[in-house]
């Protein structure tokens, strides 16, 4: 995610943005019910603070159809950021004042645009489904948005800015409820969570555990080992 000073280059979207159901594939209608019922406390114990601090946020969760069946964009943040560096995340970043009302329609705005500016994505293909409580990320302050999307038309993507994103990638839906790639991360403070070893990459933090979260109340999860460990530099 981008913070307060970085630059951003994608054109601002025009025109209203739409929220709907209507149209998707039955394979994603699990993930429409569970994003209508789903609390926030069901997601994460990080909430946002009471206080109205933070600096307010949104990712893109974009789901598609790939070669392999259902798939989720994700992209590989730069090592040289200042925050999240060379995490694998969702696309996403900073609200921006012509985002508009970050109570309403800015999350779903700066999702779109973020996306576009780290990936290349064609938001006009992007239709916008749900949209999930926002969490917190306390170390770096971000108060997030996660917004819902399916790729109905794809197109290309690539990371547009080497300092800003190292890579761009999909990984199927299949590949993630594999019991075989689920894995328990332990961080240097001692925290634990649920993460994911998929396309060469570990994905953890708040990333891996949103998408756990997902794959559980859409219903899709499967029994996997939770005491399988791996450390955050599970490569060396």
């Amino acid at each position: 995610m981008k913070r307060a000073g970085d630059t951003h280059t994608g054109r601002a979207q025009e025109g209203p943005v739409v929220v709907t159901d209507r149209g998707l594939p039955g394979w994603l209608a699990p993930v429409v019910k569970a994003a209508g019922t789903v609390q926030p406390e069901q997601l994460s114990r990080f909430l946002p603070p009471e206080s109205g601090s933070g600096r307010q946020s949104a990712v893109l969760i974009l789901f598609g159809e790939g070669g392999s069946g259902p798939e989720l964009l994700l992209m590989e943040r730069a090592g040289s950021l200042r925050s999240h560096a060379g995490q694998p995340s969702f696309p996403g970043g900073s609200l921006d004042p012509e985002d508009g009302d970050p109570e309403t329609t800015g999350p779903l705005r700066a999702a779109l645009r973020e996306a576009e500016e780290e990936t290349g994505l064609d938001p006009s293909g992007v239709q916008l489904f749900g949209v999930l409580p926002r969490l917190y990320i306390p170390v770096s302050g971000f108060v997030v948005t996660p917004v819902l999307g399916w790729w109905r038309e794809p197109t290309p993507v690539r990371a547009v800015d080497s300092g800003e994103t190292a890579r761009v990638f999909t990984v199927p839906v299949a590949d993630l409820t594999d019991p075989a790639n689920r894995v328990t991360t332990v961080h240097p403070s001692g925290h634990r969570g649920p993460a994911f070893l998929v396309e060469s990459a570990l994905v953890w933090g708040f990333t891996a555990g949103v998408i756990d979260r997902i794959l559980h109340f859409s219903g899709w999860e499967r029994p996997w080992d939770r005491t399988k460990q791996v450390p955050l530099d599970w490569r060396s």
